[in-house]
């Protein structure tokens, strides 16, 4: 049998911001989605425990007749995918990557600050990867590993949330930078709520279009038709995930 589906995979909802463009961008592709909100948030765990993880889940999913597997999760990336295509070299596996070579390609003064969870920021990979692009001396990092909960419960508009981000963004002297970078998928849902407290001047990113790019490059069209199978940690559950795609789909 050809695999036909394209899976993602996330620690909990905020692969969907990934998965929302691929939908719109892959109008002839089945899809499959994996979150696994049962040991969310990943960011405060060990880079081991997050490994463990991420390879029972790529695991599961590599038997659902999948030709590509999407980490939607810079923390899952981070701390997996090197070791996950050593394991799996026939099959495509792509990474996010926090845009930050897209804020070197639209600097022109500023500093860019790099927003991630706590994981992420502690990991090899995105150090390496701001070192390897020579902006060690533009970069700032910011970790935002609450955001993640926030998403998590649905909670986009609550006054703790904008308490939360006024006591992060507030002591930034915005007209210092040209770009925030969102480094966790799970920070996309809050595009509209980060602008209330960041100018119009400073362009926020992220790595979703670069991702869906990638995974374009890999793959040949399918035959499908947008269809999409949810799974919440290894239970079917097809209607969990809904309200937060409809949430996207209103932005």
């Amino acid at each position: 049998m050809l695999a036909n589906k394209i899976a993602f995979f996330d620690s909990g909802v905020g692969g969907l911001t990934t998965l929302h463009v691929a939908l719109q961008q892959l109008p002839n592709e089945d899809f499959i989605y994996f979150g696994d909100c049962l040991n969310a948030p990943y960011g405060v765990k060990t880079t081991e425990e997050i490994r463990n993880l991420v390879f029972d889940a790529v695991e599961f999913l590599q038997k659902h007749n999948c030709k590509a597997i999407v980490l939607a999760c810079n923390t899952a990336t981070s701390a997996a995918v090197n070791q996950l295509r050593e394991k799996y070299p026939n099959l495509p596996i792509v990474g996010m990557e926090p845009a930050v070579k897209l804020a070197g390609k639209i600097h022109d003064s500023g500093r860019i600050l790099i927003t991630a969870t706590d994981s992420t920021l502690r990991g090899q990979k995105l150090n390496e990867l701001i070192h390897d692009l020579n902006m060690d001396d533009l970069v700032d990092v910011l970790s935002l590993q609450e955001l993640v909960l926030f998403a998590e419960k649905f909670e986009f508009d609550s006054p703790a949330l904008f308490d939360y981000l006024k006591l992060k963004l507030e002591p930034f002297n915005w007209d210092e930078y040209n770009s925030i970078v969102l480094g966790c998928t799970h920070f996309n849902y809050f595009k509209n709520q980060l602008r209330k407290f960041i100018p119009e001047t400073v362009h926020i990113l992220d790595g979703n279009q670069g991702t869906v790019n990638r995974l374009k490059s890999l793959i040949k069209e399918g035959e499908g038709s947008r269809q999409i199978e949810f799974y919440l940690s290894k239970k079917a559950d097809p209607d969990y995930f809904l309200p937060f795609l409809k949430y996207l789909d209103n932005q």
